[in-house]
């Protein structure tokens, strides 16, 4: 089995292959100050309650966003699978050009979910990844990472609402019936996510028209869920596109 693992700011999200069927995923919160010792057994834990043994793990994919945690999780790795696992970073062989000003720069998660866009639809697309950050991701028809943008994710733009106003609340992430609002929570979210959707349909507008034709577009990243229902611009919505990215890249180091 191969286990892909992506250390996000907010979340370490896991995936496992049993060939090239995903069998399973689990997520747990992102703490920089755990020990080799802590991720171990947190990961340990996570995997008896899914009745999978650390011997059924054969190879291990790493890609991290969050370096402090590295040298940790990858000794977790070692101690629980006694396995080197595959660091997705520049240098390794991924099947597309990155083409941005500086390649070093981009982020292995960006990495992944561009490698399985490409792969799903055999050409040109965007990926848009609704996570921490919302990223914007274009691959041109020749496998060409050229152009990513960044936005803050929707959990910023919601929480950054309640965290610097002395009365607002928080609220849940929903999107009211309409934007009509009547009172503070429903003002807050129609806010929220209209705004959000707002947004999100006004980069993508916009990279079309500067690119100057229509290609596919991928929803992917677990906030990916909110935004995806209220707009025709995205063709699919995969939430496990990056453990599939991974998987490949796996495959082409092999």
């Amino acid at each position: 089995m191969l286990l892909t693992i992506d250390v996000g700011n907010t979340n370490i999200s896991c995936g496992i292959f049993d060939g090239d069927k995903l069998i399973t995923t689990f997520r747990f919160i992102t703490k920089q100050e755990r020990t080799s010792d802590e991720l171990a057994l947190q990961i340990h834990s996570i995997l008896e309650v899914r009745d999978i043994h650390e011997s059924q793990i054969t190879d291990v994919v790493l890609a991290s966003v969050v370096p402090n945690i590295n040298n940790d999780m990858i000794s977790a790795i070692r101690q629980l699978f006694d396995v080197q696992p595959l660091i997705i970073a520049a240098g390794i062989k991924t099947g597309l050009k990155i083409c941005i000003d500086d390649p070093k720069s981009c982020g292995a998660d960006l990495i992944a979910v561009a490698v399985a866009g490409y792969d799903k639809y055999q050409g040109e697309c965007m990926v848009v990844d609704f996570g921490t950050a919302t990223k914007f991701l274009y691959v041109d028809e020749k496998g060409r990472f050229k152009y990513g943008i960044i936005s803050p994710g929707l959990e910023i733009y919601a929480n950054s609402l309640w965290k610097m106003t002395a009365q607002l609340p928080q609220v849940q992430l929903k999107k009211p019936e309409t934007i009509l609002a009547k009172n503070t929570v429903h003002s807050m979210q129609a806010g929220i996510v209209y705004g959000y959707i707002g947004l999100s349909e006004g980069i993508i507008r916009q990279i079309k028209k500067e690119i100057g034709h229509d290609f596919p577009i991928i929803a992917t990243g677990g906030l990916g869920r909110y935004i995806y229902p209220e707009t025709d611009l995205f063709d699919q919505y995969d939430p496990d596109l990056a453990y599939y990215g991974m998987k490949l890249i796996y495959e082409k180091n092999r």
